[in-house]
């Protein structure tokens, strides 16, 4: 066979989308909406070449038309869970020995596919089932996920590339194996690249995954398991299950050949993982690799010095994009009291213009929030602050289920810095402002260096150089994604590598080389050519 030294196509961020009016991807977009909107998906589990269909299913209904069924998803039982590993450990016979290259046009093609044939399927299928707009889907179902699978290829490349140096006499080579055994991917539901990168980005290093996607995404989770079939992802070693998370994650937590979780969602349910692991470590083959993204309670500061206009805007897009339900969405702001008036006037006229709805209404800024269960949290913090006496809703603060589950973009502001919403994660339209004195700006920000368990992202807006510098400082762990002059979210791919630490996470970057070498086991070689005969050393003589 022959043999080369193979240079991967350059990564590219793929170019959003617009979708203005009279734009041709408007209308392409709009008639798959409705396309699938009035279809009835039924979604199997994926296991090897197999797809099951249980007969244990549940509805499936967009956010923002909860009466509005759009397909039915199988549930798995234990057996499936057992088939779905033993399936992944027989494909990593082959997977683990297939060449790079060959692994990278895999993941290459469903990138090309993704942006091409399939794009509007995908970002389709993300409005409706987790009530993205069609700008939140296309940053996110389109480009960032073949930004993910394309910047990974050539991550992988250089991790290959970098090798140790070698002396007189010797060779020295570091390669790169699979870890030995499965990979469990546990994906949230308001990301799909996100769920799409978990599980393939373990694949891409040579690793075979048991994917559990969230129970809220099931629509855009089916497009990306079609995807990686037509790219010629072999059978079994992506293989999708889903049900009980807690009797699934306790199947694969039992197994010795687990040797690895990549997690992103909720910080208790990480921490609980993470105990359990720990619990069956003396069973395990290998020590696994534990990679996980948690919560954020991330911030924007704003100097006394910031743009009021660039301020309210950060604040705008920051918090209630898609809802707020990023897990780098703003959530507290601290603004100073001399800024105030002026980002109080112009964020409020701003919100109050927001126009929220169905996603299959492009003109809609905004969604509706997942779930009951969330629509029920946020409320009840709303109905809180409107009785607090630290508290006063200067803008919103209305909610409506009876045909979406819609949350208005809300803004507090208290009095107290340690205010419940000041603190604690609540994964929605709710954006907290706490005032400060222009001349306790330090002090400020070491409150917001202390008030939060989490660590992921947040923002400095200042146009007084000393005042960012000083920020910088003094906020270097509350954010592992810390920006200047800008809203707290938009993390891209090969340019702002994603992750925090404290409570928010193992802080591995997903989108980089970090990530992609937790899913590695190096192994190093020497080869000797001209091997010792004597044993004994100069100094001997």
């Amino acid at each position: 066979m022959g043999k080369g030294y193979f240079q991967v196509p350059s990564a590219i961020n793929e170019t959003i989308k617009t979708y203005a009016p009279g734009s041709p991807e408007r209308d392409s977009i709009e008639k798959m909406y409705k396309k699938l909107y009035n279809q009835k998906a039924e979604i199997p589990l994926y296991i090897g070449d197999k797809e099951i269909k249980t007969g244990n299913t549940k509805s499936i209904r967009p956010p923002h038309d909860h009466q509005h069924e759009v397909g039915i998803y199988h549930t798995a039982d234990e057996q499936h869970v057992e088939q779905a590993i033993d399936t992944a450990l027989e494909a990593r016979k082959e997977w683990a020995k297939l060449p790079w290259e060959q692994r990278a046009a895999v993941f290459l093609k469903a990138a090309d596919l993704i942006s091409g044939p399939y794009r509007d399927k995908m970002n389709a299928t993300t409005m409706i089932g987790q009530s993205k707009t069609v700008f939140q889907a296309e940053i996110d179902s389109a480009c960032e996920i073949c930004d993910f699978l394309r910047f990974n290829v050539e991550y992988m490349t250089e991790i290959y590339r970098e090798q140790p140096e070698s002396a007189d006499n010797e060779w020295n080579r570091l390669e790169h194996r699979p870890l030995e055994g499965f990979v469990y991917a546990i994906t949230p539901f308001n990301f799909t690249a996100i769920a799409g990168n978990l599980p393939s980005s373990a694949a891409l290093m040579g690793n075979v995954a048991v994917w559990k996607p969230s129970d809220s995404q099931m629509l855009s989770a089916q497009v990306i398991m079609e995807v990686f079939k037509e790219a010629g992802l072999p059978d079994g070693v992506i293989n999708m299950i889903i049900g009980d998370p807690v009797m699934i994650t306790d199947k694969i937590l039992a197994r010795k050949e687990f040797a690895g979780i990549h997690f992103t969602g909720s910080t208790n349910v990480f921490k609980d993982i993470w105990s359990k692991i720990g619990q069956n470590i003396h069973n395990y083959n290998t020590y696994p690799r534990i990679v996980g993204e948690t919560g954020g309670k991330d911030f924007i500061v704003a100097h006394k010095s910031a743009d009021a206009q660039v301020v309210a805007t950060a604040l705008l897009r920051g918090a209630f994009e898609f809802q707020g339900q990023k897990c780098s969405a703003a959530s507290r702001s601290y603004i100073s009291n001399s800024l105030w008036p002026s980002v109080k006037e112009k964020l409020v006229k701003d919100v109050k213009s927001i126009k929220m709805g169905p996603t299959g209404d492009l003109s809609n800024f905004m969604g509706a929030v997942i779930h009951e269960q969330s629509f029920d949290k946020l409320s009840s913090y709303i109905e809180r602050a409107k009785k607090s006496d630290e508290a006063e809703i200067i803008v919103g603060g209305n909610c409506d289920k009876s045909k979406g589950y819609f949350v208005e973009p809300t803004v507090i502001v208290t009095t107290n810095p340690n205010y419940e919403t000041m603190v604690e994660e609540l994964f929605g339209p709710v954006l907290t402002l706490y005032v400060y004195d222009d001349e306790k700006y330090e002090e400020t920000l070491h409150l917001v260096d202390n008030t939060s368990q989490y660590g992921l992202t947040g923002s400095i807006i200042s146009t007084d150089r000393y005042a960012a510098s000083v920020a910088t400082d003094i906020l270097q762990n509350s954010a592992g994604n810390f920006y200047i002059n800008d809203k707290c979210t938009g993390a891209v791919v090969g340019r702002q590598p994603f992750g925090g630490a404290r409570n928010s996470g193992t802080n591995d970057k997903a989108g980089s080389k970090f990530n992609l070498l937790r899913w590695s086991s190096p192994r190093l070689i020497k080869e000797t050519f001209v091997p010792a005969t004597d044993y004994t050393y100069p100094h001997m003589g």
